[in-house]
């Protein structure tokens, strides 16, 4: 800056060596630079606040930091109006010279005339300086986010402007619903959000393609069970058994009942517990790691022109920090076994009350169950089960909504106890711990349907019971895997349309309500006059607010749905395509969200999606070991081909004119004497009447009540296909990585292309030897210099 430019601070006295001796509690401040009134400087970043009298502590604070900046070399601009006033900053060039010269034109080929790095990278360098620019107040040390904190300042953040063809063109091309087909600007995503913003959009974008293809070998696995829906041998049976009478489902006054008042459900049973299930679990394992090693192929090919695969994000990081003062002292790594003991205690406990919360909802089933079995409401009655189980998913999904927000401080709190070193570091933790946790709220209560439900529960004249007085929920004659697929859907459905109403919804309307509150206002410099070119920041101050995790929620967001879509596909095989279609809204949501109605990201560099990559393996992981689990202990598969091959009619070979599984459903019922009931149990008799036996699921002898030969033919099948299965699978899973390489050769070679160029234009750099290294009495050699050597060693031993 020159002369005319120079800030003029009244009142104060800088330290020649540390800003942060500057300034006293009652310094008083005149900013009253030139060109505060220029319309034609771009500024870097806004500051907002709300006014408050000169002699306030946040007046005082506020005026000490923008002091720091100027000293800085930072030119500001004070705008006020009525409510807010806005303090505008630009960074001088100098700063931008450093971070070019320390890291070596990271930038080469995206930058111009005015500046020497690009506008992502300066706004990232603003940013960092801005959040570790630090005063002293008081004996206090403060940075700028400590100040939002206290409310010295209300809000920081960089600016979308009118004039960013960038920004126009992406709400031209992508930020519109007619533009839902077509793909994305990714490119164009990556010089105005950065590299992080448009990494995130390549694998969203990758991930709804591929899952066109898990979507439609669903549907086809769907309607497999839909064409045989009323031809199934065994929900004929359970439709025509209406002399088969099945044990009370409850212990107050609940009657017995005909198996075939279940006919509906066991044909919608059957829609999901078919043949295809196995194949159709088989194929999203495989799916699962065929599209994370084409995500990695895809990856290559999306930053093999960005510069970055040898980014280091330290280094970066500690240039930074040098610019921002090169007298600082850097943070180190550190690590403490006891603070691990005490975040892996901490994280343990949290787990524990989820798995609390879940067993919560079980006992809300179980008392609910026999609430609606004692309606006077008829359909309630018939199906108190089903009712019990969708309010319960109801009730779940309230819970997760909740817990969402829980977790989210206590992940905060541990990571804090960690002490990262890096934004990336801290960002890895709090993914850890977070998705941990949110996987434990939503899944666990999946878990017990999926593998406890009606096998813990006991069995007619021996229940398992809560408090001593209700008894645990029981399978329905059909299976449990329907259980299980209400859950799913229930959760899938509320969770994607309600998220994503409440996810655009929101700021949408809050847009609209800031807008319409703030048509009449004008905003004014502090001479009292319009200000024009300030309007920008008020047109960005009106947008929703963004903070440093906003791309981590829309990753989890995502994440937990591939959870869903893979972990129990067995049993929702219409997952993929409910997550297709959410995906496809999706993105143009966060685009019109990102573009129009939010402020600006701050641009951060990446090569990868980070610790994601590692989520999405275990995830892909545990949905082999989950499904074949689904398959060999929720589904009745097993049970079936035991019967088929080793009970049924066609045992011994004989196959013609006959159903192969025909008495299948009475060999999966055993029988219990009436007057083995315990005490607790009163059977409502005002339909049946001398009733001797009933019968309930599961393979048991009706002399003494111990499991059945047949048990345990089922349950060393069910233990060997789990076995099989998922030794299959993960080596299938293996030989699909390997055969799918991580990086296409053409991105390698042409890595070791530009390798190459970078070598020689290092070596064409080196300085050619001088004439006077030549000169006679000079060793003109590397041997002559070695027998020079040698000859004064010789003359030092003599």
């Amino acid at each position: 800056m020159n002369g005319r430019d120079t800030p003029v601070v009244l009142g104060s006295t800088f330290h020649p060596h540390s800003f942060l001796s500057y300034g006293t509690s009652h310094t008083q401040f005149l900013l009253a630079p030139s060109h505060m009134h220029d319309p034609d400087i771009n500024w870097d970043y806004v500051l907002v606040c709300k006014p408050t009298s000169t002699d306030s502590p946040e007046e005082q604070k506020r005026q000490h930091y923008i002091s720091v900046l100027l000293k800085k070399g930072f030119k500001t601009k004070k705008v006020r109006d009525g409510k807010v006033t806005f303090y505008g900053v630009r960074a001088p060039t100098d700063i931008f010279h450093k971070y070019v010269r320390l890291l070596h034109n990271p930038d080469k080929g995206h930058t111009s005339i005015e500046s020497p790095v690009s506008p992502t990278s300066r706004i990232r360098i603003v940013h960092f300086i801005l959040h570790n620019t630090a005063i002293l107040f008081r004996g206090k040390e403060e940075k700028l986010q400590d100040l939002i904190k206290t409310q010295v300042f209300e809000a920081a953040f960089p600016l979308h402007t009118r004039k960013d063809q960038t920004r126009e063109g992406l709400k031209k091309k992508w930020a519109r619903w007619r533009d839902i087909i077509y793909v994305q600007p990714i490119e164009e995503i990556r010089a105005y959000y950065g590299e992080k913003v448009a990494l995130y959009f390549a694998w969203l974008g990758w991930y709804t393609i591929m899952l066109l293809y898990a979507a439609v070998v669903g549907l086809i696995v769907f309607f497999y069970g839909f064409v045989h829906f009323d031809n199934s041998q065994i929900s004929q049976e359970i439709c025509t058994a209406n002399n088969t009478l099945m044990c009370p489902l409850c212990d107050q006054n609940c009657p017995y009942w005909p198996l075939s008042d279940t006919c509906t459900y066991a044909k919608v049973t059957h829609l999901f517990d078919n043949e295809g299930t196995v194949f159709f679990a088989m194929f999203m394992a495989v799916w699962a790691t065929v599209f994370l090693e084409l995500w990695k192929r895809a990856r290559a090919n999306t930053v093999s022109g960005w510069n970055l695969y040898n980014w280091d994000e330290d280094e970066e990081e500690l240039a930074l920090e040098l610019i921002n003062d090169p007298e600082c002292t850097i943070k180190k790594h550190e690590h403490s076994y006891w603070r691990s003991m005490a975040v892996l205690l901490g994280a343990a406990v949290v787990i524990a009350v989820l798995i609390g919360i879940a067993q919560a909802l079980v006992i809300y089933r179980v008392v609910v169950t026999v609430s609606f079995m004692r309606s006077s409401w008829e359909f309630l009655r018939e199906h108190a089960n089903t009712a019990a189980v969708m309010s319960g998913a109801v009730l779940h999904y309230l819970t997760i909504v909740i817990m969402t927000k829980v977790n989210r401080v206590i992940a905060g709190y541990l990571c804090n106890l960690e002490k990262p070193r890096t934004f990336t570091e801290r960002e890895n933790s709090f993914t850890t711990k977070v998705f941990t946790f949110q996987f434990v709220t939503h899944f666990s209560s999946l878990f017990y349907v999926a593998f406890f439900l009606g096998r813990i529960n006991g069995y007619p004249g021996n229940y398992v019971r809560i408090a001593g007085q209700w008894r645990l929920e029981e399978c329905h004659p059909s299976g449990c895997i329907t259980d299980l697929f209400i859950q799913m859907c229930v959760i899938m459905v509320l969770k994607q349309t309600l998220s994503n109403c409440v996810e655009y919804l929101s700021p949408y309307f809050s847009y609209k309500w800031r807008l319409m509150k703030d048509r009449r206002c004008r905003v004014h410099g502090e001479d009292g006059s319009e200000d024009s070119a300030a309007e920008c920041w008020r047109t960005n101050y009106r947008l929703g607010a963004v903070h440093v995790f906003s791309l981590f929620d829309e990753f989890l967001e995502m994440v937990i749905q591939y959870s869903f879509t893979t972990i129990f596909v067995a049993a929702f095989p219409l997952a993929p395509v409910l997550a297709f279609l959410n995906n496809v809204l999706e993105i143009r949501l966060d685009a019109i969200k990102m573009t129009r109605l939010q402020r600006r990201f701050v641009p951060r560099k990446a090569n990868d999606i980070g610790i994601w990559l590692q989520v999405l393996e275990a995830v892909g992981v545990l949905a082999v070991i989950t499904n074949g689990l689904v398959i060999a202990v929720t589904s009745d598969f097993i049970p079936r081909l035991i019967y088929l091959y080793v009970y049924g009619p066609c045992a011994n070979g004989t196959t013609e004119g006959i159903n192969c599984l025909s008495g299948y459903v009475d060999s999966s019922l055993s029988v219990f004497y009436t007057k083995d009931f315990e005490d607790l149990t009163q059977v409502s008799r005002s339909l049946y009447t001398n009733v001797t036996e009933c019968r309930y699921r599961d393979y048991r002898s009706a002399a003494d009540y111990s499991f059945s030969t047949q048990f345990w033919h089922i349950f060393a099948a069910r233990l060997g296909f789990l076995i099989v299965f998922e030794h299959v699978a993960v080596c299938i899973k293996f030989v699909a990585a390997w055969f799918v390489p991580d990086i296409p050769q053409r991105v390698e070679n042409y890595n070791l292309d530009m390798k190459k160029q970078h070598l020689l234009e290092e070596l064409s750099m080196m300085p050619e030897e001088s004439d006077e290294y030549h000169k006679e009495g000079s060793p003109n050699s590397y041997r002559d210099f070695l027998m020079d050597d040698r000859m004064i060693e010789r003359s030092t031993e003599v």
